[in-house]
């Protein structure tokens, strides 16, 4: 084996869905570097975010810890306390305030192998505090291209508006700059141990895709038949998306493919392949609900910001030729805080005796030479999801997953081997282990310190009623019609394709 540290390229889609590629099932994305990832390394099965929304899980990711220990429990801009009453939601309870950001005294995982002697590289989203008091510059990258307070792009075409990267030419494609500057670090830092995190924007919206990249997927939903189908149901709180067929989602899908395929590309050409890790995942499950309704998330429940399996479990693809057989397949329940312990193994560290880690190395996985010890994993999301999730808080427990519900206290129990869409409530037929698995729940966030929600004095059960009924009647409506539009041979969305066709001198 190669003596010499290996490299790190940790990939981090935004908003991507553990069904948004074709390694993991679609036959509508079309997502070959990706894909090669997977099938050149391990693709884990139960691979979970720290939380159904952004923020959280990329502390977490960055930290090694659960989301009520570092604090930032929602995504960062959102809504809490009597300010949650201002979008007319009509909810029962007042969400409890969040972490504004990374905390000063946190030791991310890129301080541990900067002081290592690593080169560390940040490019694309970083949303983890304000401008001036959270930048990756800050929590041990060197370089920071594209990182700061936003959680979404302006623009996925050049101008970007985005004060930490430059402009490129007037319709230049953001995730393929971003992998074009990580590309060049590479390059640079080929003789020397470096960390490349590159956290696209992309699929978050706004959704924007060339005009070819959409006639492209046109062409493929219509042919798949998917037209004819109804594409939403009415879930609980809001409409969700069954099926594939987003012709200009599809597109931003492809473009990051593309993007991925650079970094690879560079990576043989530097003679690198071998000696460096690669990981792909994301932060969240796809958006089936709320913000564009842009996939679906089927064989699973909901998507994003939901407390279902489609809020929460995701891609991970790791490829490490010199420790990982080609094409092995993972069962094994792993979350977004385990990859701080992982990675600062691999690269041969320590983890800093002054910072809690609660996630665990999965190193052994990756060799092939036994498991991790049997645990429980948790989640805490006090909070209303944008796109129509419930404040709760989860345990899994081998195939066992308990859901709190914190409006009422009620819970939801589901075997996840049996019933993977989590279809079936088993709570009333188990109620040995709702108890058991409500006392563990209930110490763990005891022993994290977690904040709860408190009912709204102000709370109207009529208007909350009348509000469902119009997402479930109108509301839906007005989707399907929407989305139907999106396959129609006339539409467009603006006449230059959202900058993408401006013609460059």
């Amino acid at each position: 084996m190669n003596q010499r540290k290996p490299n790190i390229v940790f990939i981090l889609a935004d908003d991507l869905g553990w069904c948004d590629l074709r390694a993991s099932g679609s036959t509508y994305y079309e997502t070959p570097h990706i894909d090669s990832i997977a099938h050149g390394g391990m693709r884990f099965t139960q691979a979970y975010a720290s939380c159904q929304v952004c923020s959280p899980t990329r502390a977490s990711i960055l930290t090694g810890q659960d989301t009520p220990r570092h604090g930032i429990t929602n995504y960062l801009g959102a809504k809490h306390g009597e300010d949650w009453r201002k979008l007319n939601r009509f909810d029962s309870m007042l969400p409890p305030p969040y972490a504004p950001g990374l905390k000063h005294d946190t030791t991310t995982f890129a301080e541990v192998l900067r002081r290592s002697g690593y080169r560390t590289f940040f490019a694309g989203k970083w949303h983890l505090g304000e401008d001036d008091d959270a930048t990756p510059e800050m929590f041990g990258f060197e370089v920071n291209k594209g990182g700061f307070r936003a959680g979404s792009p302006k623009s996925y075409f050049s101008p970007y508006s985005n004060p930490k990267l430059e402009d490129g030419p007037p319709g230049e494609n953001l995730p393929l700059r971003l992998a074009q500057e990580t590309a060049a670090f590479i390059e640079d830092s080929k003789d020397s141990p470096f960390l490349a995190y590159l956290s696209f924007y992309s699929v978050h919206s706004p959704l924007q895709t060339t005009k070819e990249r959409w006639a492209k997927y046109q062409k493929k939903a219509l042919e798949q038949g998917e037209k004819e189908k109804k594409r939403f149901i009415m879930d609980r709180n809001l409409p969700v998306r069954q099926v594939q067929d987003h012709p200009v989602y599809a597109g931003v899908v492809e473009a990051m493919d593309d993007a991925v395929g650079i970094v690879l590309e560079m990576l043989e050409r530097c003679g690198l392949a071998e000696n460096t890790i690669v990981c792909f995942t994301s932060d969240n499950g796809g958006v089936s609900s709320g913000d564009d309704f842009a996939s679906s998330m089927l064989p699973l429940r909901g998507g994003k910001g939901r407390q279902w399996e489609g809020g929460i479990r995701e891609p991970l693809f790791i490829k490490y030729p010199e420790m990982i057989t080609s094409g092995t397949v993972c069962d094994v329940p792993v979350i977004s805080q385990d990859f701080y312990p992982t990675f600062v193994e691999l690269a041969d560290c320590s983890v800093p005796e002054s910072q809690v880690i609660d996630g665990v190395s999965f190193v052994k996985l990756l060799q092939g030479e036994g498991g991790i010890a049997e645990r429980d994993l948790f989640w805490h999301y006090p909070h209303y999801g944008n796109q129509g999730g419930d404040p709760s808080s989860m345990i899994r427990s081998g195939d066992w997953k308990l859901i709190r519900y914190h409006e009422d206290g009620h819970m939801e129990l589901y075997n996840l081997a049996e019933d993977e869409g989590e279809q079936r409530d088993l709570s009333g037929a188990n109620p040995e282990i709702v108890e058991q698995l409500k006392r563990r729940l209930d110490a763990w966030l005891q022993d994290r310190g977690a904040l709860f929600p408190s009912p709204d004095p102000l709370f109207d059960p009529d208007k909350r009623r009348a509000y469902l009924a119009r997402q479930g009647g109108e509301g839906m409506a007005r989707l399907e019609q929407r989305h139907a539009q999106f396959l129609a041979d006339d539409w467009e969305p603006n006449p230059d394709w959202w900058g993408s066709q401006v013609t460059q001198d």
